[in-house]
């Protein structure tokens, strides 16, 4: 049994009111874990660390140095790969082949990708009229909070810390109750490297209730947060008495579009891991499939048969593609969208099931399909966020986009076609943050991410991330003699 505390101003910490949360391996059933569930005092005493961090040691530092540091992050990440790739699928269900080849991986370089950026972020002297000398300073804003969900619980921590760090910032991570090991396991590699005292801290407990805490707190200037839009909706809200920076990652209803002229079987298999990678507990996952009119059948039949061959199973087995959903309660709702599925009337023609992998325990769920879906149905419009896939079809390209773009939801869309000059133009017109052409689920360090609509706004990742974790000043000098 694995017990952590709070980490504050670089002490692990109990609880001020002692309470704790149990941590579930949703493959077995079973408590792995508990952890501190923080107060208002827990909360007050982070936000105070960092923002004597931020004035202190961590302003002392200079910008490469302050880049070395988040470099060695990164490396010690990638050093003790393979446990914290245990940590995340044993707390979140996904593959170990997930957590250790691709996820952590890429949070060690989100780290070393930042550490680069330290000592490049700079100001610009301006031409502006009269004998002045004008320029800028780009400046960190202050102390983050970084809320964190549990689908991608060390990444998605690392997208927000890596450049909130290498910008001057000092950070409070809150991540999901359900997944909450492997950031605590983060501020473990914080200590051995050597940030200074405060410059990260971690606070566990419920996000009802910490993640408000954090939200209200005066002395938080900006909040990075990744999770489901009316949530986006209620921090947005809770901000405002304080006017802090926000960005913010939200829901997607992602379209994923086969044209006539696709490879069709490239295409199935874009369709399976757009929709079946991480569970389909992804927010940019290709919830949506729309398939021209005159493919649908021969498309779904391969589709159908492709879906039936993945199996979930052990998420600790390093073979295993298909882990576990992260809870019991994100299941349920599963469930209860495929039970709406069929009573709306859409065609089942794959899985619909709780999956068993011979242990009896676990939240497994079969992958599925539904075909004849139409564009009012519940499972076209809302976010599901899981292995559920909703077949629609369309006649021409411009139904396509029109079908892909009728949703509140922007963060990500694709398109499958031969012809390049159709697959730039589906790519003009559609409304997403990212749009994959011939391929889904790709994503760089270097290239930004974030939504459009109700996706949330701001982005993660790349050059454009530094822009919401810093501020400029502008500065006049009078040279007139």
């Amino acid at each position: 049994m694995i017990n952590r505390k709070l980490f504050i101003n670089n002490e692990w910490r109990d609880a001020a009111g002692g309470k704790t949360l149990n941590v579930v391996n949703p493959a077995t059933e079973e408590i792995i874990a508990t952890v501190a569930s923080a107060e208002q005092a827990d909360v007050d005493a982070a936000v105070a660390a960092a923002r004597a961090a931020f004035t202190g040691p961590w302003a002392k530092l200079s910008a490469r140095e302050r880049g070395r540091l988040v470099w060695k992050l990164g490396e010690r990440l990638l050093e003790k790969a393979d446990e914290i790739a245990a940590l995340e699928t044993q707390h979140n269900g996904k593959p170990i082949f997930e957590s250790r080849h691709i996820e952590i991986p890429a949070a060690a370089e989100c780290f070393q990708y930042y550490a680069g950026w330290a000592d490049k972020i700079q100001g610009e002297t301006i031409p502006v009229k009269g004998n002045y000398l004008t320029y800028t300073l780009r400046e960190p804003i202050g102390v983050v909070a970084a809320i964190v969900p549990w689908n991608f619980p060390l990444l998605l921590t690392a997208w927000k810390v890596a450049p909130a760090l290498a910008a001057g910032n000092t950070v409070v991570i809150k991540p999901a109750s359900q997944t909450p090991l492997t950031a605590l396991a983060l501020a473990d590699l914080a200590l051995e490297v050597g940030l200074p005292p405060g410059v990260l801290n971690v606070i566990t407990g419920p996000g009802s209730k910490v993640g408000q805490m954090i939200v209200e707190h005066p002395g938080i200037d900006k909040i990075a947060f990744t999770g489901d839009t009316s949530t986006g909706k209620q921090i947005m809200r809770g901000s405002a008495e304080t006017l802090k920076h926000i960005t913010l990652e939200l829901g997607g209803k992602s379209p994923n579009i086969v044209l006539a002229d696709a490879d069709l079987e490239a295409a199935v298999r874009g369709a399976t891991t757009g929709i079946f990678y991480g569970k389909g507990e992804v927010c940019a996952a290709g919830s949506r499939l729309l398939v021209d009119t005159s493919i649908k059948d021969a498309f779904l039949e391969k589709l159908a048969e492709r879906t039936k061959k993945m199996v979930p199973g052990d998420p600790m087995n390093p073979k295993t593609r298909l882990g576990a959903i992260a809870s019991k309660g994100q299941l349920e709702r599963v469930l209860r969208y495929v039970d709406i599925a069929k009573q709306e009337g859409a065609d089942l023609i794959a899985g619909g099931s709780r999956a068993d992998i011979g242990t009896g325990k676990g939240y497994f769920m079969q992958p599925t399909v539904f075909a004849n879906v139409t564009p009012q149905m519940t499972i076209a419009r809302e976010e599901i966020f899981g292995p559920v896939l909703a077949a629609i079809d369309f006649a021409d390209v411009e139904e396509a986009i029109a079908r892909a773009n009728d949703s509140i939801y922007g963060l990500a869309a694709a398109v499958w076609t031969r012809d390049i000059k159709k697959a730039h133009y589906v790519a003009s017109r559609l409304q997403a943050g990212t749009v994959w052409i011939n391929t889904y689920n790709i994503y760089d360090t270097a290239a930004p991410f974030g939504g459009y609509k109700q996706s949330g706004f701001g982005r993660e990742m790349s050059m454009h991330a530094l822009e919401h974790y810093t501020q400029v000043k502008s500065v006049w000098v009078d040279l007139n003699m």
